[in-house]
């Protein structure tokens, strides 16, 4: 049985009842009318959906396995007491707070829902160690309360916030004197392109932003950047469209943003008050929403910082990040407040980078996410801007649901030389690049607005490289307001540029899928070109309706072992000859429920039908969960994009763990190394296996005794792997014309021409590894 489902051009999953025609000019519509049949299929399709999504997160757990609470409660009143719009009012909420007395007090209604609200307790402490039976089953007494939930408290950390260290400095000022200082405005250096992009911004920390324009500041590589002044010579600069900085607040008065704040799509969920302006602290802890907003909308030509990406723009300040746990209903209630006033949301935050969490979205949140793609903008859905994280090659962002969800834009980072920074994560479900910390210097950051109207010079992590997304993203929101959250992925996919981004370490090398797009499992598609995407932007027709359909599943409990890994092989028609069928793929999930006795010495790998290798799953280090392992958890890869879906899909699970002749120092590859030395997995001639998915033994041929290598050998157990394939039954690009033969668009279009839906041709396997 096939579960699949279908969304229009703007929306997703839950978008229950709609469908999308083609209007002539290849922008989509909605259908008028729907049969029952139809209308319950889709329906069914968009529960099933949110069920799933739902349900993919494993429960959080606090230090030492222990569970905490908050004061809050999510509470949802019963349908009889709606008003004539088919929402419950909110006075009704007000008086059972009020008939519930002991300190309950109603917050407000849960942003995008009907019938729920938060509540919080003020008799209890703000976190505890054990739920509050009593305060629940005295709202469940009332009988306009349909269900209570006490929410749980979770950790989540701003990503690139560098603590200031009392033994380093005397005091606070002495800190404040050493990183900034006052900058005269003067004119930068002559302009070479001064006839081709205009003249240069006068920002007096214009010259320090090698991210916008790199001239090989601070042993950069020159023309390294974002290309924005390509953009801003289309006329573009980001007019209209606003950003929200969903952080520790904004620092709203600040001269170079006090007049490109929006006000009216601001809030403090951690204050429950609109005006989200950081709380004090000493070690100015709350200065990263603020250094956010800067590279975004800081403005131009007024002698203040430097010059933000998308300086005519708005920002919204979203203050969600600062009390001690966070909250479902804070991270929903941010993520989907005023979704037709804020057009990208921005996030440099998300579970721990420890390199052993595995965490994500709960239930309100995911069903935030899902009705802003839907439903926000209009109808042509919020963007979801995310940073991959900061736990570097001891992590792996496939672990984050927020990075890796298929929903969200997943930006990684770059420093100034075209490497990544130390602390990149990398993951398959990065769709590209922006920059961080300069590489000769690393105090060189990201130049940027800083708390109390100073600027900065030293913001850092993929925390500064997800707002010069949003930025990037802006300013192609002004070149075509009309863009779906889809386009603004499609897009990000066909103008990224690899330039000169590698792996310093070499292990990841860029590779072509099997339509001929150029991916790396660091960099996604590459680094954002501005001026590209806002070229593209302007002449752009919305891609097709998407479809969500399930390729197969293998529900057999395989067993694989330290010296013994498995692969599983799944022919899927890509739900041919349904409603649903998906012929050129977006996002590709692995849905995985796995147990280890070491979860993170664990790899997986997924091979596409036309060949394309992706690591959906690497060794963390850290990891040493013998306990929780994966519950339907989605990895996700893009570096299928554009391919076609139907034939045999691969999956392989392995353990990665070194033996003791490579920790004593010894030359002998570890099963990592070895691994990747094979370029595709033909050439694999150790790593075999049955039709059927048995296991296969890598050490079959060895030396005698080659088996106590290993100080533990470790058990695996793949209980469920359910192939999930997101992507369009019309080629994407038909209606765009091809005005650069040499560009991705080009590639794509012609091997869509080349390989058609019929073909029988045996792809050739590409490999990144």
């Amino acid at each position: 049985m096939a579960m699949s489902g279908s969304d229009d051009n703007n929306g997703d999953s839950d978008n229950a009842g709609a469908g999308v025609g083609d209007d002539g000019d290849g922008r989509a519509r909605r259908r008028g009318k729907f049969s029952a049949g139809a209308l319950l299929t889709s329906l069914a399709a968009t529960l099933l959906w949110c069920v799933l999504f739902t349900a993919f997160v494993p429960q959080p757990s606090a230090v030492a396995g222990a569970q905490l609470y908050t004061n809050t409660f999510a509470v949802r009143l019963h349908g009889g007491v709606r008003d004539g719009t088919g929402h419950v009012d909110e006075e009704v909420a007000h008086r059972v707070a009020k008939r519930a007395g002991n300190g309950f007090e109603n917050i407000g209604k849960i942003r995008g829902t009907k019938d729920e609200f938060q509540f919080v307790h003020h008799g209890l402490p703000k976190i505890r160690g054990r739920r509050s039976l009593p305060s629940v089953l005295l709202l469940k007494k009332d009988p306009s309360v349909k269900s209570v939930h006490q929410q749980p408290g979770f950790k989540r950390v701003k990503r690139g916030y560098k603590p200031y260290i009392p033994s380093l400095y005397l005091n606070r000022d002495e800190f404040i004197a050493s990183q900034y200082r006052e900058y005269p405005v003067k004119p930068i250096e002559i302009d070479d392109d001064l006839d081709r992009y205009g003249k240069l911004p006068m920002d007096p920390l214009f010259k320090e932003q090698w991210y916008l324009r790199n001239t090989g500041q601070n042993g950069g590589k020159p023309k390294l950047d974002l290309n924005v002044r390509a953009a801003w010579a289309q006329g573009v600069s980001g007019k209209n469209v606003t950003t929200a900085i969903m952080d520790d607040g904004v620092d709203y008065t600040h001269e170079d943003l006090k007049y490109n704040y929006n006000a009216r799509a601001s809030y403090d969920f951690s204050s429950n008050d609109p005006f989200p302006y950081p709380r004090y602290t000493d070690d100015w802890f709350n200065s990263h929403g603020t250094r956010c907003a800067g590279e975004v909308a800081a403005a131009r030509d007024n002698g203040v910082c430097g010059t933000g990406v998308a300086y005519d723009s708005k920002i919204a300040g979203i203050r969600m990040l600062d009390q001690p746990y966070m909250t479902d209903l804070i991270e929903a209630n941010s993520m989907g407040h005023e979704p037709d006033l804020i057009d990208i949301y921005s996030a440099s935050w998300g579970p721990t980078d420890d390199g052993r969490t595995v965490d994500g979205p709960r239930n309100a949140t995911m069903r935030a996410i899902v009705r802003g793609v839907n439903e926000g903008r209009r109808g042509k859905g919020n963007i979801y801007v995310w940073a991959s994280g900061d736990g570097g090659e001891a992590d792996d962002c496939n672990c984050d649901g927020y990075a890796a969800s298929m929903w969200t834009i997943s930006i990684n980072s770059a420093i100034n030389d075209g490497q990544n920074a130390h602390y990149d994560e990398s993951c398959s479900s990065t769709l590209a690049s922006t920059f961080s910390n300069g590489a000769k210097d690393p105090n060189t950051g990201v130049a940027t607005t800083d708390l109390y109207g100073k600027c900065t010079k030293s913001h850092s992590g993929t925390s500064a490289a997800a707002p010069e997304a949003a930025g990037v993203f802006a300013l192609a929101l002004e070149a075509n307001p009309d863009l779906t959250w889809r386009d603004i992925q499609h897009l990000t996919v066909l103008t990224s540029k690899r330039n000169s981004l590698f792996d310093a370490k070499r292990r990841f090398q860029w590779t072509m899928n099997g339509v001929g797009l150029e991916f790396n499992h660091l960099f996604g598609f590459g680094v954002l070109d501005a001026g590209g995407m806002v070229s593209l932007a302007r002449q752009w027709h919305t891609v097709p309706a998407r479809y969500h359909c399930q390729g197969g599943s293998h529900t057999n409990i395989r067993k694989f072992t330290t010296k013994t890994g498995i692969i599983l092989k799944l022919n899927t028609d890509a739900c041919r000859d349904t409603d649903t069928h998906v012929k050129y793929l977006e996002h590709v999930q692995a849905v995985i429920t796995l147990n280890a006795t070491r979860r993170g010495d664990v790899e997986l790998f997924l091979t596409s039908p036309m060949g394309t290798r992706s690591m959906i799953l690497s060794r963390r280090p850290n990891d040493d969960d013998r306990r929780d392992g994966f519950t339907k958890w989605p990895f996700m890869t893009t570096h299928t994009w554009g391919e076609y879906p139907w034939g045999e899909w691969i999956l392989e699970a392995k353990f990665n763990t070194p033996n003791r002749f490579s920790q004593q120092g010894g030359t002998r590859m570890n099963n990592r190394q070895a691994f990747r030395a094979d370029s595709t997995l033909g050439a694999n001639s150790d790593m075999t296996a049955k039709e059927d998915g048995s296991s296969a033994d890598r050490d079959s041929g060895g030396e005698e005794g080659e088996e106590d290598e290993y100080d533990t050998v470790h058990t695996g157990f793949l209980k469920e792997w359910t192939l999930m394939l997101h992507g369009t039954r019309e080629p994407p690009y038909s209606q765009l014309p091809v005005r650069d033969p040499h560009s991705k668009l080009a590639i794509v279009k012609k091997a869509h021409t080349i390989a058609g839906p019929d073909t029988s041709a045996s792809p050739q396997k590409q490999s990144a590894y």
